[in-house]
């Protein structure tokens, strides 16, 4: 039956359950030895790749346009009659492979994961699994279609958001509040979604014999190297060593404007980061913030620079913003064409080009991990993806110069790069913030059903780890920013990922500052290791140490703040 199998998900995305059942019993049904398990696991990777890259496929074509329901029909149609019943011929693959007790060299990382997941897989899970995925297309329908009529013109929040550059700060705040009434405006909405989401996690708990949700996360998260309350210490050593240094950034920012107290139209994205004043414009065209990535990151690395070529030529980057389009940004892989996609939504600003050259790292981890054989071993978990992404904003900050190839004149270049050090510092105690919050959230699942608490607490915690700014007269946004992130909804607990791996992206950089070269060997190694290797020792392949206490990150933060300063005497 394998030998029928398509090429291309294009002839497989047409395929039904009646022809796909057939690969899983043939493969079932093959005895397998020391002398064919290579085969057998390569012929599984082979129908594995058809299957993830079609799920891929059309979600992607969900978040392109969120208003294509004909796209959300396709992917809603996968969901039920392909993905449920594969993931349920999945756990008998597993379960026969595990029974074999056989592995090939490599596997042993791999034979972990399997056994987790089997461990934890419930049947009647898997149509609770489909009913979340429809919640999070209605989450992307329902944030996707914001928009605001700005003087005769309807825009998109995030092309609004730009008017937050203007030095006229009567302005900033009439943009502000503009962008703050509409999403209030989704305030039922979204309270509603939530209490669809929060009982639904719950139950696949009870189901996979779990006291919460958090628990049965961190075994489908394989944290093995690390606990909830490990999360909670992180959270202390931020509040003690990152949020003075966060609170400093806040008070220079307060005192450029003059201002008497700092207010949330004098930031940016998530109120949190301060905007460039005056604003840099590294592009004016898609094509120019593509191309110059090019450059730059060809500089960082000749071949990783061609892995993005090839996604250049390929068509395989969506990068401008536009109405119906599904916030943020991802990269997806297209595990059959070995390619990754990229998705963002750009509108000319510097943050667009640190999430392309993120978003690049992920796709660059895709490239490496794909020279591995076999599908389990490309599954590498969100701390060293996200070590990955950060990275390479980070190692391509040199290069961000017109001499360079990049965007900017030196003084703006060296202003981009004190910008991504100071968002850097900031976002730790941001994503302490959205961490805490699901801790409580699934730890305490009856109060956090009822939405009014989920507000409280959030203003909460945002008082604790983000005091530099004054909200007065404005709390209903404040207490509703758990609304405006997307991985509480979609993601549950993929956040303090990029904390820690912040931690291992900045120690990458660190090494770059005195053997570049070795820095980004060891950085391409660690991601050619896929998942092949615990968590700590990709880490150290990577050059880093992976930890989150105050020590580890009060040495990183003086760091960002000596090289802050020496970029503040750029002329």
């Amino acid at each position: 039956m394998l030998g029928t199998l398509p090429n291309t998900t294009l002839e497989f995305m047409n395929w039904s359950w009646s022809q796909i059942e057939p690969v899983y019993a043939e493969l079932l049904a093959r005895p397998i030895d020391a002398n064919n398990i290579e085969t057998w696991l390569a012929d599984w990777t082979q129908l594995i790749r058809l299957l993830s890259e079609t799920g891929n496929r059309l979600e992607i074509a969900t978040t392109v346009n969120t208003e294509d329901q004909e796209a959300v029909t396709r992917l809603q149609n996968f969901l039920v009659n392909i993905a449920e019943p594969s993931s349920i011929q999945e756990q008998k693959m597993k379960e026969k492979l595990l029974r074999s007790e056989l592995a090939p060299s490599g596997f042993e990382n791999a034979m972990r994961n399997i056994q987790t997941e089997a461990e934890i897989f419930r049947e009647a899970n898997v149509p609770l699994v489909t009913k979340e995925r429809e919640l999070a297309i209605q989450y992307n329908q329902i944030v996707g279609a914001q928009t605001v009529v700005w003087e005769g013109q309807e825009l998109t929040i995030t092309q609004l958001k730009l008017k937050l550059q203007s030095d006229d700060r009567t302005l900033r705040e009439k943009v502000w509040k503009a962008i703050a009434e509409r999403r209030l405006a989704d305030r039922p909405a979204l309270n509603e979604l939530w209490t669809k989401f929060l009982p639904l996690r719950e139950q696949m708990a009870k189901n996979a014999g779990y006291d919460n949700f958090r628990d049965l996360r961190w075994k489908q998260f394989k944290r093995f190297d690390y606990t909830p309350d490990d999360c909670l210490t992180f959270h202390d050593a931020i509040e003690k060593v990152v949020v003075p240094a966060a609170t400093r950034i806040y008070e220079r920012q307060r005192q450029k404007l003059g201002v008497d107290t700092l207010r949330p139209w004098d930031l940016d994205r998530d109120d949190v980061y301060p905007p460039s004043r005056p604003p840099l414009h590294p592009f004016q065209t898609v094509e120019e913030l593509v191309s110059k990535a090019d450059n730059i990151l060809h500089k960082v690395d000749p071949e990783l620079g061609d892995y993005f070529s090839i996604m250049r030529k390929d068509g395989l980057l969506d990068l401008d913003n536009r109405k119906g389009k599904a916030p943020g940004g991802y990269q997806a892989a297209l595990v059959q064409a070995k390619r990754p996609f990229i998705f963002m939504n750009a509108v000319g600003t510097q943050d667009d080009v640190q999430t392309l050259l993120h978003e690049a790292g992920h796709a660059f981890h895709l490239f490496e991990a794909l020279n591995l054989p076999y599908s389990q071993q490309w599954e590498y978990t969100s701390e060293i993806a996200e070590v990955a992404s950060m990275s390479m904003e980070l190692l391509a900050a040199p290069y961000l110069a017109a001499s360079e190839g990049g965007y900017y004149t030196p003084q703006e270049a060296a202003r981009a790069e004190i910008e991504h050090l100071e968002q850097n510092i900031l976002f730790w105690p941001f994503m302490a913030v959205v961490d805490a919050f699901q801790h409580w959230v699934y730890s305490n699942p009856q109060d956090a059903s009822d939405p009014a608490k989920c507000d409280a607490t959030w203003g909460d915690l945002w008082g604790r780890f983000i005091p530099g700014v004054d909200w007065s007269g404005l709390e209903d946004s404040r207490v509703t920013g758990w609304h405006r992130k997307l991985h509480i909804f979609q993601i549950p607990f993929y956040y303090v990922d990029y904390g820690l791996a912040q931690i291992g992206a900045m120690q990458v950089w660190r090494n770059s500052m005195t053997d570049k070269a070795k820095a980004v060997r060891d950085y391409r190694y660690a991601l050619s290791l896929g998942d092949t290797k615990p968590l700590p020792e990709l880490f150290a392949a990577a050059g880093a140490k992976f930890a989150f206490d105050a020590g580890t990150l009060g040495e990183l933060v003086e760091l960002s703040e000596k090289r802050i300063h020496e970029l503040e005497q750029v002329k």
